[in-house]
């Protein structure tokens, strides 16, 4: 995966990112393929303050995952949470 320095980070816009919780912080970058998959991963272990949050994400998450080529099964705890 590509390294995702402090001033990288700080250049993308919040649509590069699965969530931005109530405070500004922006988790789950999904700004390239790598990160896409990484974010998959780590999905379920973001926690979310919102309600709705967490659905939101996922779709995020989902329409960045095609737009790479990337198939999400339905089976994934992101698909789960896409279609709530």
């Amino acid at each position: 995966m590509s390294r995702l320095d402090t001033k990288k980070r700080a250049k993308l816009p919040n649509t590069a990112f699965a969530y931005v919780d109530s405070k500004g912080r922006r988790r789950l970058p999904i700004n390239d393929e790598a990160h896409v998959r990484n974010a998959i991963a780590r999905f379920d272990q973001t926690e979310f303050d919102e309600p709705g949050a967490k659905e939101q994400a996922a779709r995020n998450i989902i329409a960045a995952a095609k737009k790479h080529g990337i198939e999400v099964s339905d089976s994934d705890d992101v698909a789960k949470a896409a279609k709530r």
